[in-house]
């Protein structure tokens, strides 16, 4: 009978032992390690990193860190284009993954939902080995994404078209959704290339103003990579800096699309992520409140302090997707939340969560730019965050962001929403110019012809550029624009201007040149903008010379910005690009790397070399 006890005593401790092992195993580890290429060394930005037979997966940053939460036991799946994937059994909490070579991966073809591509096109995936085989399982989505169609600036004459007037943009939405795509395995449709876009993703070494004015000017002309015989002209423009500790106090609302369509790992998951991020960031000066909308719209946080971090937390924490979207009604009750908690002389900003999904009420693209219009006045900007793939409505978020005097970004992983929000604070949600407009007259005795690269979507008529009535694009604290004129110079023959007769009723003069100025400048920049608080206008104003710079004499600001150019010209497959290849744009890029205190450049090389395999 003792024997008995003593047996079922045995029996129970050891069960006891084994759940504890069990539950032990059970728990989840938050796993970190690097990715690099086996060949040289060199980390890899964009590995897609998901736990086998899940959902859950993350992306590595732009020194090829990443981190995840897993089970010991776990087997990780490391994925990039141009290389093998690679399983690896998580056993410790801290990895070093070693990518190799693999040419056989691409030899596959399979329509996406834009275009045919070389590789399989996969969002999260189930891997399997056998022997030396891989065997991929895509799940695929029903692709429903909506992106404004455009035409590309065309060449115009200087002499019958002298001004090219445009507001800035500072969006970078378009850079990181079209790296979305690549490390996804497709290439992006031409209409979600903004050129503007992918050019200010990046950090350049400009000047900081000087004096009185918010912005300074700098200008560079050398010659066009992708034709040796046109000129291609460099404007950065650079904001001043502000201190954290000197920012006004921010009345912020978090309006968050809840429904059911951002119930995706890549939606309200990430977001939920990217706004607690946001609020480690704030002080307790500034103040946020959570307006959400699905089938309907609640108020979920009143404007509350963020001495009180952790109450404002748990509420984001608690969000979950389901219903319709009722986009319009939500915007409209944020704007009424900021309105009563509105801080004079602060910064009053909507910062809206979404895939752009509107289905309720107000939902089409004009309605919701009508809507914005009647707002904007009111002081409060419109910060607009994208999120998600499949059905992520562009076309939309894009527009809210143009009208609402706010900015655009796209949150394809973690690492974007640090950018976005924490490293680029002050640029992303703090305003120093307002209405920013950009004037350039050419001299038609030095210029035969231009065209403005990008900015589509930002042209103005000539007239726009004086009237302070006009709207024009927002500046943040330490924001850089910039902007890119190809020049065709004067006796330089083309066929890219076309050819029409002779007018019937108007007569040119023959020596109609000899009465134009004999000045030496290119081009004259003139810049508008107005203080965050004032509704008139200040210009500056500076003349340009061309100083015929090789293109090994010029700076790497102009080198790198005419790299990303080049790269939007071949996603675009524009006629523009001439002979340039993308061996071309790497090329310029790895000239350029000197300055990137981020290593967003190198990533750039990295996401031009996974193009040209796709390619």
């Amino acid at each position: 009978m003792r024997t008995y006890h003593l047996f079922q005593k045995i029996t129970f401790i050891v069960s006891l032992l084994v759940s504890l092992s069990l539950l032990a195993s059970a728990q989840k580890s938050l796993v970190t390690g690097k990715v690099i290429t086996d060949k040289d060394g060199q980390p890899l930005p964009g590995v897609t990193i998901i736990i086998k037979n899940t959902s859950i997966g993350t992306v590595s940053d732009v020194s090829g860190e990443f981190s995840i939460q897993a089970q010991i036991g776990d087997t990780l799946v490391f994925s990039f284009i141009g290389l093998q994937t690679r399983l690896v059994k998580v056993e410790k909490t801290k990895l070093l993954v070693k990518l190799h070579g693999d040419q056989n991966q691409l030899e596959e073809v399979v329509v996406s939902g834009y275009h045919t591509v070389k590789k399989e096109a996969f969002v999260g995936s189930c891997v399997t080995v056998k022997g030396n085989s891989l065997q991929r399982r895509a799940d695929y989505y029903s692709n429903t994404e909506e992106y404004n169609s455009f035409s590309q600036n065309q060449f115009r004459k200087a002499l019958d078209a002298p001004l090219s007037t445009f507001s800035i943009d500072v969006d970078v939405a378009s850079y990181s959704n079209m790296r979305r795509f690549i490390n996804n395995g497709q290439m992006p449709p031409a209409d979600a290339i903004r050129t503007e876009e992918l050019l200010n993703y990046f950090t350049y070494d400009y000047p900081a103003p000087r004096g009185n004015d918010p912005v300074s000017i700098t200008t560079e002309v050398s010659v066009a990579p992708w034709n040796p015989q046109h000129r291609l002209v460099h404007i950065g423009i650079k904001a001043k800096e502000i201190a954290m500790e000197n920012l006004p106090a921010s009345n912020l609302v978090f309006l968050i699309d809840v429904s059911g369509s951002m119930s995706d790992q890549n939606k309200l998951p990430l977001l939920k992520s990217s706004l607690k991020m946001l609020v480690q960031k704030l002080r307790p000066q500034d103040r946020v409140a959570i307006v959400t909308y699905a089938n309907h719209t609640k108020e979920l946080l009143p404007s509350t302090s963020c001495e009180d971090k952790q109450k404002i937390i748990s509420v984001i924490e608690s969000l979950y997707a389901s219903g319709g979207t009722a986009g319009g009604d939500g915007i409209q009750r944020a704007y009424r939340v900021a309105e009563a908690s509105f801080i004079k002389n602060g910064n009053n900003r909507i910062i809206l969560a979404t895939d752009g999904d509107f289905n309720i009420g107000l939902s089409s693209p004009q309605e919701l730019e009508k809507l914005i219009e009647t707002k904007r006045s009111s002081g409060i900007y419109l910060t607009v965050l994208g999120f998600g793939m499949g059905n992520y409505k562009d076309n939309r978020v894009q527009t809210l962001a143009e009208k609402g005097n706010g900015n655009h970004a796209y949150i394809d992983n973690l690492t974007e929403a640090k950018k976005v929000l924490v490293s680029e604070f002050g640029g992303t949600l703090f305003t120093v110019a307002k209405d920013v407009k950009i004037q350039v007259e050419f001299n038609p005795a030095k210029v035969q012809a231009y065209r403005l690269i990008g900015y589509e979507s930002r042209l103005l008529e000539d007239k726009d550029f004086n009237d302070d009535t006009k709207d024009a694009g927002e500046m943040g604290a330490g924001h850089s624009v910039t902007a890119l004129y190809e020049v065709i110079p004067v006796g330089v023959k083309s066929n890219l201007l076309g050819d029409i007769d002779p007018l019937k009723y108007q007569k040119t003069e023959k020596k109609e040149k000899k009465s134009l100025t004999d000045s030496p400048e290119l081009l004259t920049l003139k810049l508008r903008y107005k203080q965050p608080d004032s509704d008139k206008s200040s210009k500056m104003e500076v003349a340009v010379i061309d100083k015929n710079t090789s293109l090994n004499n010029v700076s790497e600001n102009f080198r790198f910005s005419a790299a990303v150019a080049g790269f939007g010209m071949l996603l675009q497959d524009s006629k523009y690009k001439n002979d340039l290849t993308y061996d071309d744009v790497i090329h310029l890029a790895r000239e350029a790397t000197q300055y990137d205190p981020e290593g967003y450049r190198k990533e750039f090389i990295r996401l031009v070399e996974s193009a040209a395999l796709l390619k």
